[in-house]
């Protein structure tokens, strides 16, 4: 390996590269007669530069080629085949100092959409908050025009117009609160496509603001009207039609959706897990943002360790099926019945065995639900002994010295060596490991050891699997989600609309029923109906 030649990122390897070079230097000039009629076409050229050393035309190793380089006699035979030179010939070009790895572009790219989903992000609300300027200040600005451009001329405000300065006062007042609470909330999530009802909202305001605005600089500030009660009066109806406007966008945007008309059924594909749900009429998109929230609280995290067993079951009997090519061209004639045979007797081995697959899925099932509970047994009593021996210690405490009082934090960390084992132990059988980290164990022991929670308490969280949200959102891997639908997301959901949510692990499947229409009749029942009468003879036996 020492004695072999280094080219700086080239390589000389091929079987034409002796003849290609010679040639390249005979060809030279002939390139250099012709370079000036291609640089009058053109102002870029590719210089090919051949290697002149004799090293770098024929490396050796120990006084002899390479393997896949030339020897003499093959160099005489090359040279006798000059007239295809352009299809053999390698081009060799250096490497730009201004070039850019793949991985400076990948970042590049990732850089330039985390951006654009920043401004994504933020856009609506940049809008929303213009908008609200827009509305909030142009009533004061009509009030104000008038009294800075033609102020001796305005007649005296009397008390009608300021008990209106008053009304309009409170009525911007309320406006802004309703605006900052509908229209400034920060958004949930990024949609692919704007919301119809809240674009809709917004053009009716401008148009609503700008109709006032064309009112207003055509019949006041054109003729430069002297009635400042009626351009107050003016200021005021604007005030009333924005309140309308915000109403309308209260029943839209919240009210519509309130009464559940349709069924959506939420089957996750990799382990079936369904839930049902009640929604109102929305978008596909709404709709679908709706179901991620009623994921995140309901579903359990998805964890593919559990489908790992199912797939080593598949791949187990995939491996016992061996299938023989008894017609291949190599096979003898005489070989090939026997080869036959034998495969014959691999398939029917192999239905056997897959036959006898319930068997096995059976007992394993068996042996696994048998040592779950074994963990878990140990799992309780060693938690248990650990939680009384806290109680005891808790006593001692009380009447000791407050400077050998131990801290939650410390008991916490004193104790969780007895339990560790067991806890681990049983993670690795239910293949929930990964969803705990042990500085999260230890922060929910400390936590229940504050609050005197009871041991089961502390196990509830390891025992069942809980919810998406009560982990971490590093455990959740699903960050971010794809819409599939074949409508549109714009469009409202209605009987039959399917759609899927799909992540990186898995997929929603989310199908859309109606809720019937529930038609109830009355049936009246007159309480004299039900009252009966008990006869008793009088005489009774002996």
């Amino acid at each position: 390996m020492d004695t072999e030649s280094t080219h700086s990122g080239y390589s000389y390897h091929s079987s034409r590269s002796g003849r290609s070079n010679r040639h390249g230097d005979r060809s030279r000039e002939r390139h250099k007669a012709s370079s000036s009629k291609d640089s009058s076409r053109s102002e870029r050229s590719v210089v090919i530069n051949p290697p002149d050393t004799p090293s770098q035309d024929s490396p050796v190793h120990n006084g002899e080629p390479l393997p896949g380089e030339p020897t003499p006699a093959a160099e005489q035979g090359d040279e006798a085949q000059d007239d295809n030179w352009g299809e053999t010939t390698t081009a060799v070009t250096g490497t730009s100092e201004l070039s850019v790895s793949q991985e400076e572009v990948v970042g590049l790219g990732k850089g330039i959409q985390d951006r654009t989903q920043g401004f994504r992000r933020y856009l609506p609300l940049a809008v929303g908050s213009c908008v609200g300027l827009l509305v909030l200040a142009t009533p004061l600005v009509f009030l104000l025009l008038p009294a800075v451009m033609w102020p001796d001329r305005l007649q005296v405000c009397g008390a009608a117009c300021e008990g209106l300065f008053l009304s309009i006062s409170f009525k911007l007042l309320i406006l802004l609160v309703a605006v900052w609470a509908l229209f400034l909330r920060p958004n949930r999530a990024c949609l692919p496509r704007v919301c119809v009802y809240r674009a809709f909202l917004i053009t009716l305001t401008l148009l609503l603001t700008m109709s006032y605005w064309l009112f207003y600089g055509v019949r006041i500030l054109d003729a430069q009207d002297e009635d400042y009660h009626g351009i107050v009066q003016f200021a005021v109806s604007l005030v009333d039609s924005q309140l309308f406007v915000h109403y309308l966008a209260v029943v839209l945007l919240e009210l519509r959706q309130l009464q559940p008309c349709y069924s959506v059924c939420v089957i996750r594909s990799t382990d079936g897990e369904t839930r049902h749900y009640n929604i109102g009429q929305l978008s596909i998109q709404r709709a679908a943002l709706s179901i991620l929230e009623y994921y995140y609280r309901d579903f359990p995290l998805h964890n593919p360790a559990l489908l790992s067993a199912s797939k080593h079951r598949a791949a187990k009997h995939l491996a016992g099926l061996k299938v023989y090519n008894v017609d291949a061209p190599g096979n003898a004639a005489g070989a090939q019945p026997s080869n036959g045979n034998q495969s014959r007797a691999m398939v029917t081995a192999a239905g056997k065995r897959k036959d006898s697959a319930h068997n096995e899925l059976y007992y394993e099932e068996a042996d696994y639900e048998r040592r779950v509970r074994k963990r878990r047994a140990r799992l309780v009593v060693a938690v248990e002994e650990a939680f009384t021996h806290v109680r005891r210690m808790k006593k001692e405490d009380e009447r000791a010295t407050p400077s050998d009082i131990m801290d939650v934090r410390e008991a916490a960390l004193a104790i969780f060596p007895s339990m560790a084992r067991a806890l681990q132990k049983y993670l690795r059988t239910t293949r929930r490991q990964h969803c705990h980290s042990m500085e999260s164990i230890q922060k929910h022991l400390a936590f229940c050891l504050v609050n005197n929670m009871s041991p089961k308490a502390f196990l509830e969280a390891y025992l069942v699997p809980g919810p998406t949200l009560q982990y971490g959102p590093e455990r959740w891997m699903a960050d971010q989600w794809t819409l599939v639908s074949e409508a549109s997301v714009t469009s409202g959901i209605k009987q039959g609309t399917e759609f899927l949510l799909k992540c990186l692990d898995f997929s929603l499947a989310i199908s859309i029923k109606s809720i019937p229409y529930i038609r109830l009749t009355e049936e009246y029942i007159d309480p004299k109906s039900h009252k009966f009468l008990l006869l008793l003879q009088s005489e009774t036996s002996v």
